[in-house]
Formats: structure tokens, sequence, C-alpha cells
């Protein structure tokens, strides 16, 4: 099976091979990962119109973290100050790269749309192996249900925001928001369905703005703003929930660095529109954490050195002090309004992927008969080979959860923290069992003269992709994981300050409950007779 799709494309170009050579070759490609999909017990039924660059915008179009990282400065600012960001920040990159070589692994061995939960079947023992796998898949469809509503609100917010900054007169009504919020998703399900031959396209030209619009935004700061003190800037902490330590205080803070990070197992649920995934998906993943990891931390070292009121930015009425910072480096609401447009556009541009990310989840999870109304979830349409009726569930629902808003605030804000302690949820459980299988029954390399029928490995040994940490290194890694995890999810439930009211409480740990409630309930009553773990297809 070729490993270098793109290379080998590229060779072929540059020797002068026929167009039916390169036709006989693709063609091939194609059938080696039906092949290795159907040894998973899956039909390849979706496109695979995605090559590396493709994936690798696709990853960072839906991360967003020199974005997300200004959008969520707020908690991190109010409970770390300058110093706690940047460290912070650095801390979550790092921890993220271990945490995603990591769960590459177990991409590379079973690469499925399904993701966590197919792993999580394939790594418990055999007792537990249904319901773990089945908890897990709605922990991850609850994670990124929370993502879609989160990041349409955030774009409809930050819209009613730049309102705000540009007429200081106007006053945002709630109602305004989630009509926004449905135009947004209304446009991203255009991608998804009528343009989604396109959309590797689209995410390539995503990635190149999402990288010049980097620089149209650090150049002014750099050389308009202000320039704070370096000691200041790398040593001076803020307390401001009033935390018994500035540790304590810095570690609730680090979840809006989490935040920037989240979603970044986007990759793994496409990966059966990727050609030549077991490798393609886990190095796009890799390069997209360094790429926006980089470009995160430089966005924040700019920001707290241009930053000379940290209180007027959090009291900012736009609700996003970086507009705040904006304005305060440059001096001119026009200009400032302009940089705060780009982070909107990447913004409404992450809802693209982001939906196509949480309905290849419904899909995948449908198809193994894991949800309400499985039948009709886990079709594909013949014409597009999308999962239609899938973008259209977790379009609607996003829409439907937008009218919380009018309501309540507060709840909305709880229920799209879904996205962060679910999803490290799901990452939690598959990196435990891949340690615990590390540490007894193990794994080995595969053999090229005996392709082994994946999917059956229930209480059998596992067989390495061709990525993985080898030996004692990938032991530490993935123990460096499992703690990193174990830490952020704790934190994932903690208020932004020590004195708790209705409006300041932080509602993740209701709402995680809540959808694993429901998930054991549906499981009990129903899904206990339907739901088998990942169904052999062929």
């Amino acid at each position: 099976m070729s490993i270098r799709t793109s290379d080998h494309e590229l060779d072929d170009m540059a020797g002068g091979k026929s167009a039916v050579s390169h036709a006989v070759e693709v063609s091939q490609k194609d059938f080696d990962d039906r092949d290795q999909l159907a040894r998973l017990g899956k039909k390849s039924v979706l496109r695979r119109n995605f090559g590396f660059l493709s994936t690798v915008g696709f990853s960072c179009a839906v991360l967003i973290t020199w974005e997300g990282t200004l959008m969520s400065f707020a908690p991190g600012l109010l409970n770390g100050g300058p110093a706690g960001l940047i460290w912070g920040f650095l801390i979550v990159w790092l921890c993220n790269l271990s945490v995603f070589a990591t769960l590459s692994e177990l991409l590379s061995m079973a690469p499925t749309s399904g993701g966590q939960y197919h792993w999580v079947a394939m790594l418990a023992p055999r007792w537990c192996s249904k319901f773990l796998s089945y908890i897990t898949g709605w922990l991850t469809i609850g994670g990124w249900q929370g993502a879609c509503a989160s990041v349409g609100y955030l774009t409809g917010t930050m819209i009613q925001g730049l309102a705000v900054f540009t007429h200081p007169d106007y006053t945002p009504k709630p109602y305004q928001g989630t009509l926004m919020l449905w135009v947004v998703v209304f446009l991203a399900v255009l991608c998804n369905t009528v343009l989604s031959a396109h959309l590797p396209k689209l995410e390539g030209m995503l990635l190149v703005v999402h990288i010049l619009g980097f620089f149209a935004i650090i150049i002014p700061l750099c050389t308009f703003g202000t320039h704070g003190d370096a000691k200041e800037v790398f040593t001076t902490f803020h307390n401001g929930g009033n935390w018994s330590t500035q540790t304590l205080s810095s570690f609730v803070g680090i979840v809006g660095c989490v935040f920037s990070f989240a979603g970044v197992d986007c990759s793994f649920h496409m990966c059966e529109e990727v050609r030549n995934p077991s490798l393609v998906v886990p190095r796009s993943i890799m390069i997209s954490i360094l790429i926006n990891g980089s470009l995160g931390l430089a966005i924040i070292i700019a920001m707290a050195f241009c930053n000379s009121d940290i209180e007027a930015a959090l009291a900012s009425p736009t609700g996003y002090p970086f507009m705040e910072i904006f304005y305060q480096a440059l001096g001119s609401r026009p200009g400032s309004a302009a940089m705060a447009s780009i982070i909107i556009f990447m913004t409404l541009a992450s809802v693209i992927g982001v939906i196509a990310t949480t309905s290849r989840m419904f899909w995948a999870f449908a198809r193994d008969r894991g949800l309400p109304f499985w039948r009709t979830l886990s079709k594909v349409n013949s014409t597009t080979c999308v999962p239609v009726w899938a973008i259209a569930t977790t379009s609607t629902i996003s829409c439907l959860l937008g009218l919380i808003n009018i309501g309540s605030t507060v709840a909305y804000n709880a229920l799209v923290s879904l996205a962060i302690s679910c999803l490290y949820s799901s990452y939690l459980i598959a990196a435990a069992l891949l340690l615990y299988r590390r540490c007894t029954r193990g794994f080995r390399m595969p053999d090229p003269s005996s392709l082994p029928a994946l999917a059956e490995t229930g209480g059998t040994e596992l067989v390495w992709g061709p990525w993985h940490l080898p030996g004692i290194g990938g032991i530490v890694n993935n123990v460096i994981t499992c703690v990193y995890l174990v830490i952020i999810w704790f934190f994932s439930f903690w208020p932004p300050a020590s004195a708790v009211a209705p409006s300041t409480m932080n509602f993740s740990v209701l709402m995680t409950g809540s959808v694993l409630l429901f998930s054991i309930l549906y499981y009990l009553v129903w899904a206990k007779r339907e739901y088998k773990g990942p169904v052999m297809e062929t």
C-alpha cells in the first residue's frame, strides 16, 4: 500500500507518466483504502476527496487556535493574567501534542469516522467493551454538538460585539444573536451539502486566510501598540477570581487556553474521506497543532505586551476583551473593527468544518446503531456522497439550542461548555485504555504477508498502524497524556470565581452529567438490544 500519496503524485508528474498510468495508480490507492476499511468491517460509501494539504487546512480551520485564543482571552486574563496566559498556553500546547500523538496511534490502527468509540470497543476488556464504547460515543457526540452550538453562538455574539464597538448607542438583544446563529448555520449547511464536492478546496483556501490573517493582526499590534516591559509581561500574574492561591487561579484560567485547542480530533471523524488516512491524518493533525500552537503563542505574547489596561479590556461592552486591546494598540476604531472582522470571518468558516465533523460522528454512530432513528441518520446521499440526514440533524439541534439564549444566556453558556468536558472525557477513556493494553496484552507490528481483520480484535492482540511511538517512549507519552487529561477534565468544571452566583456558576458538570444520564437510560431501555459495538458491514 502506498503511504505517500501526495509525494508520489508529484513524482509522477515530474517523471512524465501518462494520464492513464497515473489514473491506475490513484485507483489502486483508493482500492487500498477501501480494503483497509473493509478489514475494519465497514463499507466505503463516502467520497475520498481530501488529500494532505486539504486535511491540514481542515484541521487548522476547525481549530482556529490563534483566533480562538483571542475569543477566549477573558478567562485567562481574569485568572492568570498575562504571565498565566503565556505559560498556560505553552503547557496546553505541548500537552496537546502528547495527547494527539497518542490518539493518532489509535487512528493509524483503525481509521474510521467513529473515532474514539470504535477504538474503545477494540481496547476495552470484553466484559465492558460494549458499554464503554457506547458511553464514549455519546460523550463524543455531546462534545461536538456543544462545539456546533458554541462556535455559532460565538460568531453571532462577536458580530453583535463589533456592532457595539462601532456604534456605542446600539443595545444588543439576545434574539438577534440567535438569528445570527441561524444564518451562520445555514451558510455552513450550504457548504456541506450543495458545495460538498468543493469542500477540500475551500478548506485549502481557508488555510491561506488563516495564516495571512495572523500577520494582518500581529503586524499592526506590534507596530502601533505600546510595548510593555518584558519582565512584567512574563512574570505578572492576576487572581481576579479571588482564589486562595495564585497557582489555583492559574489552573482555573487555563481552561480558556484549552478551548483554543478543542476539537483537534476533527480529522479523525473525516478520515473515511481522506486518502491514505493511516498516515495522512496523523501527520496533518500534528502539523496543524504545530502551526496553530506557534501562531497562538505569538498572538498571546503580542496581546500581553499591547494590553495597557487589563481592567478596561475585561470590562469591554463588546463582551470580547480583544476588541478593546486592538483599540488600545491602534487608537483607531475603523482599523480595530477591520482586524476584528478577520476573527469573525475565520470563526464563521470554522462552523463549516465543525458541522461536517459533527455530522460524520452522528452518521458513524448511527451506522453502528448507537442513536435513536439510526436507520435514517446512517443514510448517505447517492449523488453528493455525504450524510445529508446527519447534517440536517446536527444543524437543526444547533438552531434549537440557540433558542435557549433568548431566555437565559447563563443556561446557554452552560450548554456550550460540553465542548471541553465531553470531548476530553472521550479522549481520556481512549488514552487510558490504550495505556492499559500497552501494559497488558500489548501490540505487535503488522505482518505484510498477513492482513488481519482489524474489526475482530476483542480479547486478541492488536496490530500497530504505520504511525506509532515505539517502546518506552510511547508508554511515557501515554502516561503524560492521561495525567494532563485528568487535570484539564477536573478544572473544566470549576467556576471562574470563588464567590459563586447563578450568573457565574459553571454548569458544565450538570450538562455532562445529563448527557451521561440520558445515554445510560437510553441504553438500558432500548440501545442495549440494538447496540453491539461496531457493526461488521462487510
